[in-house]
């Protein structure tokens, strides 16, 4: 319902409708910027990992193919890894990840794992779940993969 600058906001009507405390309304937020920022390193981490395992080699062209993006966002983003001490690179010879990059792609990947097993036993479709998976998993806290994983070990 559109509100025009005259009309105000109908009184709450006790159905579930109040806002929380600005500081935990705040605190949520902050937490969905903060996962949008470190999901662009996690991608990255866990795609070169992905594609050393597969193919033996992470060229920033396959990455940028890969995640739908230019070259040179690839090779900003890579550089950002690199920076963060995630990822090494050689000229001519692609990119690599360190032990801390290494570190996060697997726990990146134990995480889209989960939140896909929970997806699909839940009724979800297998392709749906991994594409829904992959925006999912950044924003789901420790304490919920823990229910998750817990949920699907008592089934």
């Amino acid at each position: 319902m559109a509100l025009t600058a005259h009309q105000k906001p109908p009184p709450n009507d006790g159905a579930g409708t109040e806002l929380p405390s600005e500081l935990t309304q705040a605190r949520r937020f902050g937490k969905t910027r903060s996962a949008q920022s470190t999901a662009l390193f996690e991608d990255y981490v866990e795609l070169i990992a992905d594609l050393l395992t597969g193919v033996g080699e992470a060229r920033p062209t396959d990455i940028a193919r890969r995640l739908g993006v230019s070259h040179a966002t690839a090779i900003k983003a890579i550089a950002r890894l690199k920076r963060a001490g995630l990822a090494t690179s050689r000229p001519y010879r692609g990119v690599f990840l360190t032990e801390n990059g290494h570190a996060l792609a697997e726990k990146v990947h134990t995480r889209h794992r989960l939140v896909v097993d929970l997806l699909i036993a839940v009724g979800v479709p297998a392709e749906a779940a991994e594409a829904d998976a992959e925006g999912m998993e950044h924003h789901v806290s420790d304490a919920t993969l823990k229910a998750f994983a817990h949920f699907l070990g008592s089934r």
